[in-house]
């Protein structure tokens, strides 16, 4: 995998309740489901799969998207969708109308963060669309910079990543989002993420909710 090159530019089915983390083994293609383990923390049910090739980490995340809702199409036939190519998806907006197309609906916008770091007023948008949108059943797919010094769980510590996953859950008690991470990097399929790190990731690209 040439981690260098994720991407260069790179109300149906709400989960159980939650869960600290799901278990989900070391398998590319999994079916995950949650259990309570806080009143308040919620994870949205969904299939998991890894991308199947470096570049394909836009229809990988846009594909667990989908899979909250519908029965979603391959990962070959999103990246047909997305114009997807070796050197990535192109922006985040190509995901919105994938997500909108595939779902019949306007429901995703596609938000812009330029700031970096992001302004108040920003986070507080996006921590708000993360609830909103989870609490209805719906992922958010994010294009994000990870920078050494800044990075998921797993992600190579000397790179810079540029990718694309998907935020299938949130804690507000510890102010944390859940991600479905299709890179799968030293096997860190899903984790949580503090929201400030969250937050920090996605400048100066954006995400879909």
């Amino acid at each position: 995998m040439t981690t260098t090159s994720m991407d260069r530019r790179g109300l149906l089915r709400l989960g159980a309740a939650s869960a600290a983390a799901l278990a989900v083994g070391g398998a590319a293609t999994a079916a995950t489901t949650t259990s309570a383990h806080g009143a308040n923390w919620k994870v949205l049910n969904h299939d998991y799969q890894a991308q199947i090739n470096y570049y394909y980490c836009g229809p990988a995340a846009t594909r667990i998207a989908l899979s909250c809702r519908i029965a979603p199409p391959s990962q070959d036939a999103l990246a047909g969708a997305l114009g997807t190519t070796q050197g990535g998806t192109d922006h985040i907006g190509l995901v919105t109308n994938v997500l909108n197309a595939n779902l019949g609906g306007g429901w995703y916008e596609t938000k812009q963060m330029p700031n970096d770091p992001p302004t108040q007023a920003q986070k507080d948008l996006l921590w708000h669309d993360v609830v909103f949108d989870i609490d209805r059943g719906y992922p958010l797919v994010a294009n994000i910079v990870a920078p050494p010094g800044n990075q998921p769980p797993g992600y190579p510590a000397d790179q810079t990543i540029y990718h694309y996953f998907t935020v299938i859950g949130y804690n507000p008690d510890l102010h944390q989002v859940y991600i479905a991470d299709p890179a799968n990097f030293g096997g860190n399929h899903h984790y949580w993420l503090s929201f400030d790190q969250f937050a920090s990731l996605v400048p100066p690209k954006g995400y879909s909710a």
